[in-house]
Parts: C-alpha cells; sequence; structure tokens
C-alpha cells in the first residue's frame, strides 16, 4: 500500500507540472518568428496552398480553440500531423523513438561507468594524486560544451584515427552500439563531473560516520564496509542526483544527434522548430517533459527501495 500511495502521489503531483508544459510548449513557438505556411511550402508557395496550410493548422481559429486542438491531439497520442514533413507525428515519434532512448540507455550506462569508479576511489583517497587529478578533469568535463567536444571526438576518431562511426545509427544491434559509442562519451562526460563530484562528497561524509568507525573496531573487512556500508549509504545520495540531473541527460540527446547526425526525436525537433512545424514541436516538447517525469518518478521508487524509511515520510 505505501508503494500505491506514493506512486498515487507523485502522478498527482505531476498533473499541474504537465499542465504548464503543455502551455509553455504551445505559446514559445508561437512565439518563433515567421509563417509556418511560408516555411513549410519553401519554393512550392502559392497563396492559395498556405492557406489550406493555415486551415489545417487551425492558425485560423482563436488561441483557445488553437490550445484545445492541441490537447485533444495529445490525448489521442497521435498530436496531429506534421505538413513540412507529410506524417502523422505519431509516426515521426515512432520512428524515431529507438535512436534516442538507445543513446539515452548508452550514455547513462557510459556514465555510470566513469562516474561510480571514479568518485568512490577519489572519495576513499581524498587528497591523493587521483583526487587531486580528478578535479582537472572535472572542471574540464564540466566546463567544456557538449557540442564542441563532440566535435573534438570526431576529430581525433573520426579523422585523424578513423577507428569509430562519426554519424548516423546503423543496422543491427551491434552497427547501434558502435554508432552510438562517440556520442555517448559526448554525453557521458559532463554528465559524469556531477556524479563523481557527488558521489566524492557523500563517500567522505559516510567515512566519518561513526557506524563505520564501529565496524572497522568490530574487526569487519575494510572490503566489506565499503561495499556494504559505505557504497550503499552514499550511493542514496548519487542516485537522487542522478534522478534531479537527469533532464541534463534528456536534453544534451536533443544537440548531440544533431552533431553526429542521428535520426532520432533530438534531431526532428531542431529540424522542425527551423520549419515551424507547431504540431511535432508541442508534441515533442511534451514528449521530453513526461520521459523526465517519469524518469523522476522511477528515481524517487528506487530512493524508497534503498531505504524504506522513506515510504512512511
Amino acid at each position: 500500500m505505501a508503494w500505491i500511495a506514493i506512486i498515487g502521489r507523485r502522478l498527482v503531483q505531476m498533473l499541474p507540472i504537465i499542465f504548464g508544459i503543455t502551455i509553455v510548449s504551445f505559446v514559445l513557438i508561437r512565439m518563433v518568428p515567421g509563417d509556418p505556411a511560408s516555411l513549410i511550402l519553401g519554393n512550392h508557395y502559392t497563396p492559395e496552398a498556405a492557406t489550406q496550410i493555415r486551415l489545417n493548422l487551425g492558425l485560423d481559429q482563436s488561441v483557445l480553440s488553437q490550445y484545445w486542438i492541441f490537447v485533444t491531439n495529445a490525448l489521442s497520442g497521435q498530436f496531429g500531423h506534421s505538413y513540412s514533413l507529410n506524417a502523422s507525428v505519431g509516426q515521426l515519434v515512432s520512428d524515431g523513438l529507438v535512436p534516442t532512448l538507445f543513446l539515452i540507455a548508452q550514455a547513462g550506462l557510459f556514465t555510470a561507468v566513469i562516474a561510480i569508479p571514479t568518485g568512490l576511489y577519489v572519495g576513499l583517497h581524498r587528497g591523493g594524486i587521483a583526487d587531486q587529478g580528478s578535479r582537472v578533469f572535472l572542471l574540464i568535463g564540466y566546463a567544456l560544451p557538449s557540442f564542441l567536444l563532440g566535435v573534438l571526438l570526431i576529430l581525433v576518431f573520426g579523422v585523424k584515427v578513423p577507428i569509430l562511426p562519426i554519424s548516423g545509427f546503423g543496422d543491427g544491434f551491434l552497427e547501434h552500439v558502435q554508432h552510438l559509442i562517440l556520442p555517448s562519451i559526448t554525453i557521458a562526460i559532463p554528465f559524469s563531473t556531477v556524479l563523481v563530484r557527488s558521489l566524492r562528497a557523500s563517500v567522505i561524509e559516510t567515512l566519518d560516520a561513526d557506524y563505520v568507525t564501529t565496524a572497522l573496531l568490530k574487526g569487519v573487512s575494510w572490503r566489506r564496509v565499503v561495499s556494504r556500508h559505505i557504497l550503499r549509504n552514499a550511493g542514496m545520495k548519487v542516485v537522487v542526483v542522478f534522478g534531479v540531473n537527469l533532464a541534463f541527460l534528456v536534453g544534451g540527446t536533443v544537440v548531440i544527434e544533431n552533431v553526429f547526425s542521428i535520426p532520432g526525436l533530438g534531431s526532428l525537433l531542431v529540424n522542425s522548430v527551423s520549419t515551424r512545424d507547431y504540431p511535432v514541436v508541442q508534441g515533442l516538447t511534451l514528449l521530453f517533459a513526461l520521459f523526465v517525469l517519469a524518469a523522476n518518478l522511477l528515481t524517487d521508487l528506487v530512493h524508497v527501495a534503498m531505504d524504506p524509511r522513506l515510504a512512511a515520510a
């Protein structure tokens, strides 16, 4: 019953957030200068065709009516029709969802591989050479823009030492993994800096806890203390930090997909903004927001699973 109560409470808290997101996405795309019909038609522009597109997009109706059309399309799961790509938004989302989810999962895995061993080691050896060196890594990794890091990786591993693909998604599981190595590293490096810093601080704090000192005085082995006490308790805080900063990971895919020409939702979103394709931009904005909210909910559940006392809070 505690789990049901937690999920129900979080879902109720999400409703006003989702409502606000629909309003923001609806308003912001309409603030972008330019006529959507002109951008969609391009060289094929005619007054008659432009009028027809405005009618199909509902731009001849009031703002409230347009918003209602957006909401009803979103509830149907199709989000309307893209006139710049001549396809339903639902179909476009379905086509681009796999590359984006694959990129997020692989980037998250690379982040864990980088952050967990590094944060744990420097936390257990604070003040040492590795700890001092990690600060340089944290500073550079956090300050370096992701698109610039992506370009540098392309130049090194795609041009100077051409050992990895630099664009596309490939065919089949193994090619997907191979094509997304550089994009995943590009996202993982800046994201891991946040987790390394958090895990290091949590490990140092846990090392000074009384229960760790007591366990060592009782003769518990150092390896057991690290695995059962330090890593477990420090890891709970890192899970929260990971969930809070997940928007960074999701948002990073939008930029990186364009840098590496990955046919995912991020590339679709950028291209749709440039053509002012209202249905696509509104649908993808809402979809990305729902993904972040769902991930935050999952983070809360994992946190409660690691510390059942939170279920009563």
